[in-house]
C-alpha cells in the first residue's frame, strides 16, 4: 500500500483529501495535541478492522472515538452524567476521554471489543479538530504507532512504523502535550482514572470531587476497558530499566552493565545529567522544574535509542504529582515495573 505524505503547508485540500479517504473506510494518521492517532471511521466495522491490523493491536483492546463537538454524542451516547458534563465543560476540547454508555448498534463492536460503552473525546490540536470537523463522523484513533511501541509525536514516526500499512498521514509538526489522554470511566458508582494523562487527577478532583484509580495492570483474562491497561506498552527495542538511587548508584550500574558487554543508555532529566560523569549515550528530556517538556520528550527520547546501538536503557523516575502520574506510568509500562534500587 502507498501512504501518503501530507503536511499542513499543502493547503486546505488535504483536509478534504484526508476527509474523502476516512469516509470511504480507508485510515488516516493525523496530528491531536497528545499523540499522532490513527483514525478510521468508528461506525464501519471494516474499516476499523484496517486499525488493527496496521497496528498489530489485540482485538480485546478498545479504541477511544474522536469528535468534533460535543452535540456528536446524541448519536452514539445513551446519557451523560452530569459529573460526566462538568468535566466537558472544564477540559473539552483537551486530552481528556471519558468512557460512557453506547446507544446499541451505534459505534462498531471491533471499536468497542464488544463493550456496552465507548471512550470518546474531542481533541483541541487545530489540525485533528478540523479534519474531524470536515468528516463529520466519529472517528476511531488509537495512536498511530506499531502496538508496543512509544506513541508517535511527530509524523516521522508514524512513518518509521505505519509507512506501507495506512493510507495517509497529516503532517501537523510536532504534538503539544506529549502523552495520549486521561480516561475516566464513568460505568461506576464512583468515577475512575483507568488511565493517567494530560489532565491531572488533582485538576479533576478540583472539578468533580474524589475519584478512584485503577490499578496500573489488570490480568489476562480480564477485558481491558481503555488502552494502555493490559499490554505491554510504549517500550524501545532496547530493555528498560528504571534507577532509582543516588548518583553513586547509578554509575555503579552504568560499570556493571558495560563489564557484562551491555551498551548503555540513559534516559534523564537535565539535572541528573549534569551529575552523571559516565561517558554513555545520553538522552536528556528536560528540567524536573518544567515536568511538561519531560512528558513532551518522553516518546521521542524512548524512539531516539533505536537509532542507536544502545542495548540497555537506565530510565530516571519522577515524582508523581501532577503530570508527574502519567510519565510515570507510561515508564513503568515501558519497563516492565522493572527498577534497580540503590540503598
Amino acid at each position: 500500500m502507498e501512504t501518503k505524505l501530507w503536511s499542513i503547508d499543502q493547503g486546505r485540500h488535504i483536509y478534504m483529501e484526508a476527509a474523502e479517504l476516512l469516509r470511504q473506510g480507508e485510515t488516516v494518521a493525523f496530528p491531536t495535541e497528545t499523540v499522532y492517532g490513527l483514525g478510521a471511521d468508528a461506525t464501519n466495522e471494516k474499516a476499523v478492522q484496517k486499525i488493527f491490523e496496521a497496528k498489530g493491536r489485540p482485538a480485546d483492546n478498545p479504541l477511544i472515538v474522536h469528535i468534533a463537538s460535543a452535540s456528536q454524542m446524541d448519536e452514539f451516547i445513551e446519557r451523560i452524567p452530569e459529573k460526566a458534563q462538568q468535566l466537558i465543560d472544564e477540559f473539552w476540547p483537551g486530552p481528556l476521554t471519558l468512557i460512557l454508555p453506547m446507544k446499541k448498534g451505534t459505534i462498531a463492536k471491533n471499536a468497542t471489543a464488544g463493550l456496552d460503552t465507548v471512550g470518546v473525546r474531542m481533541p483541541v490540536h487545530p489540525v485533528g479538530l478540523e479534519l474531524l470537523r470536515i468528516t463529520d463522523r466519529p472517528i476511531a484513533a488509537p495512536s498511530a504507532n506499531r502496538s508496543g511501541r512509544p506513541s508517535p509525536t511527530t509524523a516521522r514516526h508514524v512513518e518509521e512504523d505505519l509507512t506501507g500499512k495506512i493510507s495517509a498521514i497529516i503532517d501537523g509538526g510536532s504534538t503539544g502535550v506529549g502523552l495520549e489522554s486521561t480516561v475516566v470511566d464513568f460505568a461506576g458508582e464512583m468515577p475512575t482514572i483507568l488511565r493517567p494523562g494530560g489532565v491531572s487527577t488533582e485538576q479533576i478532583e478540583e472539578v468533580i470531587g474524589p475519584v478512584k484509580s485503577a490499578k496500573n495492570v489488570i490480568a489476562k483474562e480480564e477485558a481491558p476497558k481503555a488502552p494502555g491497561m493490559k499490554y505491554t506498552h510504549y517500550a524501545p527495542e532496547a530493555p528498560v530499566y528504571l534507577v532509582k538511587g543516588d548518583v553513586a548508584f547509578w554509575e555503579e550500574q552504568i560499570e556493571q552493565a558495560e563489564q557484562k558487554g551491555e551498551s548503555v543508555g540513559l534516559l534523564i532529566s537535565d539535572e541528573l545529567a549534569s551529575e552523571i560523569k559516565a561517558a554513555v549515550n545520553t538522552i536528556k528530556i528536560g528540567s524536573t522544574q518544567k515536568m511538561e517538556d519531560i512528558a513532551r520528550r518522553l516518546y521521542d527520547g524512548l524512539r531516539l535509542f533505536d537509532h542507536t546501538d544502545v542495548t540497555l536503557i537506565f530510565a530516571e523516575p519522577f515524582d508523581r504529582s501532577g503530570i508527574g502520574e502519567a510519565i510515570m506510568n507510561r515508564l513503568e509500562k515501558a519497563a516492565g515495573n522493572k527498577y534497580l534500587i540503590g540503598d
